[in-house]
């Protein structure tokens, strides 16, 4: 019984096979027919011998068995297939169904399954569409099939089409409404018939939980003609999960059993309300506790930040599994103790895609990108697949560090894991575009973003604002609009920030007005900063002083900054020392302000003022920042600092940049040796600024990267003004498009200018 149970086409496929033997053994007289179930049962032994080796994971001895056969029946075919599906070798299966001499109805049916494991949904239904005679099975494989894959008005056509439906049909396409999240087309289905299996009851009332409809889910449960586990324990994570605890507690009392997942439904219910105490007192009080359990309860320490409590836990569990290691290790690097959660994840006997994203992303929000992007190269060498977590991680840190050429081939994994149309990861792939100096990449995945949300549009809008196409950036806020996304905070600051580095002043003051009245947003300081910022830049230095007097909030060190900024550009003094001031109160630690005033004593000649600077920066502890700057090259990042010495190619480097500023004094370069912030000879100013660590980056990506592809360097600080004019020069003289990222913007340098039209 429990091999036909099994093989369910056994009943029918043997006949078949029997006259077919009987057939043959009438051609051979010396064969006696007493031999024929002789023969016949050691098929059965084969068959049952090679079912065992599969579910051992035993390939290739149940291949030794099937060739060693001298005469194979479909059963055995369809146990060798069945073998190869299970064990995740569909090549094999595949191969060995193409050469079946004869197939039954179970044949087809097993490999139209497999079609749909390996997600080619495409053959299966082909295969389906092929198939001489089609049962029940058949039909809920490809309902099933296209129910897994999202297509749920393809498999409701299916099942309309269905000549004949089982309780596993209606169940099918039931959940598959519920998994898809159309919970008004599933009830509506469900009160088309009556008699309905406990399993579909227990289907809408889950779905109705995953929608927090509480009263509809209350209403299943009501009308439910009998219960079971499930039933309860749906009903009682419905109430928990939603804030209801009374009545969870209730329903929790009355439960005919009280298993182990009852008692865990109420353990999670108190602590996804924030109730620990109660959750642990519950823990405690559990008769009986499974991994799932302890796990909830860790993860609810995890997530109210007691990880001493959490790792007490931890510790005292009887048995862990991996997600008890992965939440401990998500903590740690969420509470910034990445020390321990490299510890724990050595530890781990095994690994998933989660414990490889949960250390990767600690990594990266301590600012360890390269140890980040270190393990990412660990874990594509370990085998890992990734997950939409990973690939977001990995595309973020890619995008903090500008590791782009690691970037793009991180992208052509996204497009094999199928995650690039999402959101989820199509925005993070966005922003690593943009912010790696790919402006024209990023709007390719842009348009490939099926369903854009209101991130997926800020990204963009903000991308072409930072990148100085203020026009195309505008055109986008547009399209946003016509698309019915409302714009947010966010999106303003990207398109009034658009306006600023476009220099578009009337455009920028029109959205700004507007902002209120028409999409309801109150502007914050970053608002405020942006049209400060704006004004400033233009020259229209007292609109944006009296903008700031008029703020209905005290200006912040930013908005002070965007006026010491718009003062150094146009050489008001006097302002610029009053922003200062006011900057040194709100942050004294800030040594940007201080450089950006220095700047401004400097180009006045007030060298004397200058000193000044440097002591109080002394005096206060402020220390200036070190600017250096970074270039990839064969997925490498090279760094730079001024006056570098000790890159292995400085050498090669100096001489390059010798050839190059000859070069450029040629075409009428002149060094801006006024920006030196220090009282030397005018030929020392020209030798400090020579070397400047974005034109030993500009030059070494000249020397390395290959021709007719752009060279894109990145600074922590902002571009200096004798910078700026050099490069555009170098980028005449190699004729090569060059593009620098600083904190505030790109330049995109071509032809001897620069798109920002040297206005930054």
């Amino acid at each position: 019984m429990r091999f036909r149970k099994f093989y369910p086409s056994f009943s029918r496929s043997w006949p078949t096979s029997q006259n077919h033997t009987v057939r043959q053994l009438s051609k051979r007289s010396t064969i006696k027919p007493r031999n024929n179930s002789r023969t016949d049962s050691d098929i059965v032994k084969c068959n049952i011998a090679i079912t065992n080796h599969m579910r051992s994971g035993q390939c290739d001895a149940a291949l030794h068995l099937f060739n060693s056969m001298p005469r194979k029946t479909s059963v055995s075919y369809n146990t060798m297939i069945s073998g190869y599906l299970s064990n995740g070798n569909f090549q094999l299966a595949q191969k060995l169904f193409d050469g079946m001499p004869q197939r039954d109805l179970v044949s087809w049916n097993v490999m139209i399954s497999g079609y749909i494991k390996n997600k080619n949904l495409g053959a299966a239904k082909k295969l389906f569409d092929d198939m001489p005679v089609k049962d029940v099975v058949s039909w809920n494989a490809i309902l099933s099939g296209y129910a897994q894959n999202g297509f749920v008005d393809e498999a409701r056509r299916v099942f309309d089409l269905m000549p004949e439906k089982n309780e596993i049909s209606w169940n099918g396409i039931l959940a598959a409404y519920v998994q898809n999240g159309k919970i008004e087309e599933a009830g509506r289905l469900f009160e088309t018939k009556q008699n309905w299996a406990l399993v579909s009851w227990n289907c809408l009332m889950g779905g109705y939980l995953k929608k927090k409809r509480l009263v509809e889910a209350r209403q299943i449960f009501d009308r439910m003609p009998k219960r079971d586990e499930v039933s309860w324990n749906t009903i009682i994570t419905c109430y928990a999960q939603n804030g209801n605890l009374d009545e969870a507690r209730k329903l929790f009392e009355k439960s005919p059993v009280q298993d182990v997942f009852t008692w865990t439904a109420m353990v999670s219910g108190y602590i996804q309300n924030g109730k620990l105490d109660e959750a642990r007192r519950i823990f405690n009080e559990m008769p009986e506790k499974n991994v799932v359990s302890w796990n909830a309860m860790i993860a609810g320490y995890v997530q109210s930040k007691n990880m001493d409590l959490a790792r007490e836990l931890f510790e005292a569990m009887p048995c862990r599994n991996i997600s008890s290691w992965n939440t401990m290790i998500t903590g740690y690097a969420q509470s910034g103790d990445i020390t321990r959660a490299r510890s724990l994840f050595s530890m781990m006997p095994h690994r998933d895609s989660i414990s490889w994203a949960a250390i990767i992303a600690g990594y990266a929000q301590s600012g360890d990108s390269e140890e980040a992007l270190q393990l990412f190269v660990e874990m594509k060498r370990d085998g890992e697949i990734l997950n939409r977590s990973a690939f977001t991680c990995v595309l973020s840190t890619c995008a903090d560090v500008a590791a782009f050429e690691l970037g793009k081939q991180i992208h052509g994994r996204v497009i094999k894991a199928g995650y690039v149309f999402g959101c989820y990861v199509g925005n993070a792939l966005l922003a690593m575009y943009c912010r790696c100096g790919s402006i024209d990449e990023a709007y390719e995945v842009f348009n490939g973003i099926e369903d854009k949300d209101v991130v997926s549009w800020n990204t963009i809008i903000i991308g072409y604002a930072r990148h100085g196409f203020g026009k195309e950036a505008l055109e986008h806020f547009e399209l946003m609009k016509q698309a019915g996304i409302r714009p947010d905070e966010v999106t303003m600051v990207g398109v009034l920030s658009a306006c600023s580095h476009s220099g578009l002043v009337d455009t920028g003051r029109k959205y700004f007005d507007s902002m209120t009245q028409e999409y309801g947003i109150l502007a914050n300081s970053k608002h405020y900063t942006c049209m400060i910022d704006l004004l400033g830049r233009a020259g229209r230095l007292n609109d944006a002083q009296n903008l700031m007097t008029n703020m209905p909030f005290e200006p912040d060190a930013a908005t002070w900054g965007a006026l010491l900024g718009a003062s150094r550009i146009h050489g008001n003094t006097a302002l610029g020392e009053k922003a200062a001031e006011m900057i040194f109160a709100l942050e004294p630690w800030n040594s940007g302000m201080y450089v950006l005033l220095s700047n401004l004593y400097a180009a006045s000649g007030r060298w004397a003022d200058v000193g000044n600077m440097r002591l109080k920066m002394r005096d206060t502890g402020v220390k200036k920042q070190p600017g250096y700057s970074w270039v990839e090259v064969l997925n490498k990042i090279h760094t730079f600092s001024v006056g570098d010495s000790a890159h292995p190619e400085i050498g090669s480097i100096v001489e390059f940049l010798e050839e190059l500023d000859l070069r450029m004094k040629e075409e009428g370069y002149v060094s801006a040796t006024k920006l030196v912030l220090h009282d030397v000879e005018e030929e020392e100013k020209q030798n400090m600024l020579k070397y400047h660590s974005e034109k030993l980056a500009v030059a070494y990506g000249i020397m390395k990267i290959p021709a007719g592809r752009p060279i894109r360097v990145f600074k922590n600080l902002r571009v200096c003004e004798d910078c700026h004019t050099a490069i555009k020069h170098i980028a005449t003289i190699v004729g090569r498009v060059i593009i620098l990222r600083d904190p505030n913007r790109f330049h995109h340098f071509k032809g001897g200018v620069c798109n920002c039209g040297d206005y930054w």
